[in-house]
């Protein structure tokens, strides 16, 4: 088993310890086994490995979808997995923000109607959503498109509403699941430089699932998952493209489908 801690040892927002997950059925299928990982408060960590690795069970386990087999999940010293259904969805609501691949927008709302959809949830008041809304707008660039709906922006743009909505409520805990995956290069390089600003001027502690290794290249660490275990971790250093190639070594010693790498963007 390894424990990959996190790298200055301050305060932990995220702490898996030993978790594993296994899928019974005719033939029980183990997803993870023993992943211990801790996630500094403020901290950008990207998760890859080849397909069926584990890394998307591993999200939904910490986005509370899934539940853990074995070993525990802590988010800000918080046992979420152990909570009622209602105080689970009140924690999820709260302290977790979530960016998809498929954005995940209501096209019957316009883009200021999705963005303030988690506090509207929450009961907060016009006039406080409108002002949050247009000040997390400014901040992503796409204040002058709030009165659109989704069918009149373009994925770019839908992804940084997407992020708006995620980060509206101020979460304790960012998960982006394949953010650039339905994305062209330019768009995929706004996105992430998006996320890497609210990550650095907001501190908000993210964890990035990713194929893509431009993507990760934007994180402060990569964790590297293989058949369910923790492989290895690499930090970023001074310069983004040297740790693109470390991320890039890293996936072709891990091997798995030419699709895992086939997203492969260079900026």
């Amino acid at each position: 088993m390894i424990w990959i801690e996190a790298r200055k040892g301050e305060e932990i927002m995220l702490e898996i310890k030993n978790a594993g997950k296994v899928y019974e059925g005719k033939i029980a299928h183990r997803a993870l086994t023993d992943v211990s990982l801790k996630v500094e408060n403020g901290e950008f960590v990207g998760i890859m490995g080849p397909s069926g690795s584990g890394k998307t069970t591993l999200l939904n386990m910490i986005s509370t979808i899934d539940q853990p087999t074995s070993g525990e999940i802590v988010i800000d010293g918080e046992r979420p997995h152990q909570l009622k259904k209602q105080k689970l969805a009140e924690f999820r609501r709260q302290s977790l923000g979530f960016v998809f691949q498929e954005f995940n927008l209501l096209p019957t709302l316009t883009i200021e109607e999705n963005i303030v959809l988690p506090l509207t949830l929450d009961g907060t008041k016009v006039r406080e959503m409108e002002t949050r809304a247009l000040a997390i707008a400014r901040k992503l660039g796409i204040e002058d498109i709030l009165n659109k709906r989704i069918t009149e922006v373009s994925g770019g743009q839908a992804q940084r509403a997407a992020i708006a909505r995620a980060m509206i409520h101020e979460p304790r805990l960012l998960l982006a699941d394949e953010p650039t995956g339905n994305l062209d290069s330019k768009s995929s390089k706004d996105v992430m430089e998006m996320l890497e600003t609210m990550n650095k001027e907001e501190g908000a502690t993210t964890l990035l699932v990713t194929h893509d290794p431009q993507a990760a290249s934007y994180c402060d660490r990569v964790v590297f998952i293989r058949d369910g275990k923790l492989y290895s971790e690499i930090h970023k250093g001074e310069k983004r493209q040297p740790f693109f190639q470390q991320i890039m070594d890293t996936l072709s010693f891990l091997g798995g489908e030419h699709d895992d790498l086939s997203s492969v963007r260079h900026s």
